[in-house]
């Protein structure tokens, strides 16, 4: 592929992501599923052109987004985790099966505990369990546990986005295009 192929392609993916993060204040409740779209796709950009320049796609994507974007929680995920996750994917496949899983889980729960205090103290954005009363003691374990199964299905779901790309995708609409 053309080195102005490549570049172009990094600037469209660039301009997808930051209009997906950027969709977060206008479409509600889409604050987490605008930036998981945006990081899946970076897999584009890393199977055509590489790791290298969807990692070079992420930091622009993830600097810009400091700048452009309203929604502190979408640009903040993005960042720590949606973006480059797609990316890491694969170093954790190479991994036995349980300790891929093992491996993918502790990075989202030290990412998900980070999202959260960052939100708290550095955005300022008011603690969600404080609203839930005497239950807010045993909602922190009741919505760590849904956000890990959350998790688990997006993986499994990059899984499937990755097939369908390599499978169908670039043989019978990318490869006619260049």
């Amino acid at each position: 592929m053309k080195k102005s192929t490549q570049v172009a392609i990094g600037g469209l993916s660039a301009a997808l992501c930051l209009l997906m993060l950027f969709m977060t204040g206008l479409v509600p409740f889409s604050s987490y599923v605008f930036p998981a779209f945006a990081g899946i796709v970076l897999i584009a950009v890393s199977e055509e052109n590489g790791v290298k320049t969807a990692l070079m796609v992420y930091l622009a994507v993830s600097l810009l987004s400091l700048f452009l974007i309203p929604d502190q929680e979408a640009k903040l995920l993005f960042i720590l985790l949606l973006g480059y996750y797609p990316m890491l994917r694969p170093a954790f496949e190479r991994l036995l099966c349980p300790f891929a899983y093992l491996a993918k889980l502790v990075l989202f729960n030290l990412v998900l505990v980070a999202f959260y205090y960052i939100c708290l103290y550095v955005f300022g954005i008011p603690d969600l369990l404080d609203g839930w009363g005497s239950f807010g003691q045993y909602a922190t374990y009741v919505v760590l546990g849904m956000a890990n199964l959350t998790f688990l299905m997006y993986d499994s779901m990059l899984t499937q986005v990755l097939r369908f790309y390599v499978e169908w995708f670039r043989p019978k609409i990318l490869r006619k295009i260049f």
